[in-house]
């Protein structure tokens, strides 16, 4: 295809487009290389019991060789349905493309019309030619199949590789994503991996084939930042190496600014603007894009200010959380919490996990206490444990001064009312076969704290607190969105009234608006109801945001642990001045390519037997402010 360097006037860039009648977009064309993508008039639909539903309207899109289009939007704004239409998987998730053209080239330079070709064609595209990393990486992985001989199947098929070689291949892959034990990992099931880690598996899946076009779908959303910002400049390598576009879909407009050449903004399945990263940013044309980048937390945005404080709302002042019960026991107690997992080979056990190594923190009542840290630190093995989810080898958890760990049934039942549990992974922690409003009146029932019509009016109510409508609750969870998902999780967490909330990644799979919304209604639920919150995230310009105290994990140990505004303005700690470095800035012309990309083993919390980690004791630097102390050489 020959090369089309012509650029567009002023009068053709100010020109809007409206497919709807009510939602125009702005458009900046820049100089063309030749179009990898080209999609025009694409609409998407799918069936319903009230006839066909179109999430997608009249979409036009390009990708270029090595070019990035980030495509953001709210939950639902039809970011997903675009990318599976691109790639045909629509077919088989219910949609059917019902009009328009997706043209892409191939390696052989033959433009192909990817509406017409059939699903044998499709097969032979997807993997040599473009790939997908998916937003659920345990919902695309095979359980009953270890990562390993997934990530070789495809290698095997469109490769030629031999099972050895491809297995080999298949390391190096894992090694380049930064998945600590590369050639154990190859072994286990995707259950036995972290979040975390089961995105970096995706991840080096759909690298493994070296394609043309890579569609990646929330790909860091359960990465921690030192990973996003190591696993964000692998892509840009391979881009460069390749000469591989990239159709990023996120909500994170950090990521956007990091990685964007251009940006493509939809509402409703409507684009609304697109133009290059830095114009976007900058001058933001449309009131929705203006409203997507006010609410996007910044790193250190907070200044001075030593308490939480919610974001901005239009009419609405924001408070700061004084919301902390120091007149009385805290709600949570942990001390000395220890949790490990022994990895058996021939029925005996042969290494030990050290997931969580003699934990302590404790949570006021009103209090939210941020846990930080890699995936696979043993953030959410310490929340699994407090639930009693996971069973600890040693410690203590005290809950309203009572100790969980010693408790008969009926006594277990009053705590799984107090203390509640938002997942990680939404998807898989609601039953597919209940609907939502099912699911959300579930504890309601179970604790008997309403009956009859009572119930289904509080989870109308629990809806509308999260974002969604009462309409919602008929509806099932692969019907709704990832974003949609997790909100019904919150709702759900808040239906048997607790007094200490554990989430878990509670607000990382929703877009910055609805992210905003939540963080907000949880603030002032706690300032309501004095509920307490052990925040579990890797996201953290929304520490900084909600939490009152911040404790920092590496390895299953606490590293470092103190007030918000000591942690992030004075951190003590090496790993904590890492994690904080690592936070994007959501400035593209401020963008950092100083985080090099690091093949050495990553430290795992995989040991023998016979070689326990030593704990590095806590030691007081200023007022409730601890960090470990390590004897030789720092925690490296």
């Amino acid at each position: 295809m020959p090369q089309d360097k012509s650029v567009v006037s002023p009068a053709q860039r100010e020109a809007g487009h409206d497919g709807t009648g009510e939602i125009g977009f702005t458009s900046e064309t820049m100089v063309q290389t030749e179009k990898l993508l080209d999609v025009t008039g694409l609409s998407v639909a799918f069936a319903t019991d009230r006839g066909a539903a179109t999430v997608v309207r009249e979409l036009d899109l390009h990708v270029a060789e090595g070019e990035t289009l980030a495509i953001v939007g709210e939950s639902g704004s039809g970011k997903s349905v675009t990318a599976l239409s691109v790639t045909r998987l629509i077919d088989h998730t219910g949609g059917h493309i019902s009009g328009g053209r997706i043209l892409f080239t191939d390696r052989s330079g033959r433009q192909r019309d990817l509406v017409a070709e059939s699903q044998e064609a499709m097969r032979q595209l997807r993997g040599p030619e473009m790939a997908m990393v998916f937003q659920e990486p345990m919902s695309s992985l095979n359980p009953v199949l270890r990562v390993g001989d997934q990530i070789a199947e495809a290698i095997m098929l469109h490769q030629g590789l031999g099972q050895a070689a491809a297995l080999a291949e298949a390391q190096r892959l894992l090694e380049h994503v930064r998945i600590p034990e590369a050639r154990q990992q190859l072994q286990r099931y995707p259950f036995q991996l972290s979040g975390g880690m089961r995105q970096r598996v995706m991840i080096a899946m759909a690298l493994s084939c070296r394609p043309r076009l890579l569609i990646a779908d929330e790909p860091t959303t359960a990465l921690d930042v030192t990973v996003q910002a190591q696993v964000l400049r692998l892509l840009r390598s391979l881009q460069r190496e390749y000469g591989m576009g990239l159709i990023f879909i996120t909500h994170d407009m950090g990521v956007v600014a990091e990685m964007a050449d251009r940006v493509l903004v939809m509402r409703d399945g409507v684009k609304v603007e697109e133009g290059d990263a830095v114009r976007v940013f900058d001058a933001p044309q449309h009131p929705y894009t203006r409203t997507l980048l006010n609410a996007v937390p910044v790193l250190g945005s907070l200044g001075d200010a030593t308490l939480p404080l919610p974001f901005p709302e239009a009419g609405r002042a924001a408070e700061p959380q004084a919301t902390v019960r120091t007149d009385i026991p805290p709600v949570l107690e942990v001390a000395k919490l220890t949790t490990r997992f022994e990895v058996r080979r021939r029925f005996r056990a042969a290494h030990r996990i050290h997931a969580v190594e003699q934990v302590s923190l404790r949570v006021r009542h009103g209090e939210t206490l941020a846990l930080v840290g890699e995936s696979g630190c043993g953030k959410s093995t310490t929340g699994r444990s407090i639930i009693r989810l996971e069973r600890p080898e040693a410690g203590e958890i005290r809950l309203n001064a009572v100790d969980v760990t010693r408790l008969d049934r009926e006594r277990e039942e009053q705590l799984r009312r107090r203390v509640q549990y938002v997942f990680q992974d939404p998807l898989a922690s609601l039953d597919p076969r209940l609907t939502i409003g099912f699911s959300i009146a579930e504890p309601i029932r179970t604790h008997r704290l309403l009956r009859g019509e009572a119930v289904e009016r509080r989870v109308h109510e629990l809806l509308r607190l999260v974002g969604l409508l009462p309409e919602h609750a008929r509806r099932y969870p692969h019907e709704l969105s990832g974003g949609q998902r997790q909100r019904c999780c919150i709702a759900r967490a808040l239906a048997s009234e607790p007094s200490l909330i554990i989430a878990d990644e509670a607000v990382a799979a929703l877009d910055v608006s609805i992210r905003a919304q939540v963080v907000n209604l949880l603030m002032a639920l706690q300032a309501r109801l004095g509920v307490a919150y052990l925040f579990i995230s890797h996201d953290m310009a929304v520490v900084e945001r909600v939490s009152h105290r911040v404790a920092v994990m590496y390895l299953g140990q606490i590293v470092e642990i103190g007030p918000r505004q000591a942690v992030f303005r004075d951190p003590q700690h090496p790993y904590t001045r890492r994690l904080l470095a690592a936070v994007p800035i959501p400035d593209p012309r401020r963008r950092d390519h100083s985080i090099e990309l690091d093949d050495s083993e990553v430290p795992s919390p995989l040991r023998r037997l016979d070689d326990p980690p030593i704990v590095a004791p806590l030691v007081q630097v200023g007022e409730d402010h601890f960090v470990a102390r390590h004897r030789v050489g720092g925690l490296y």
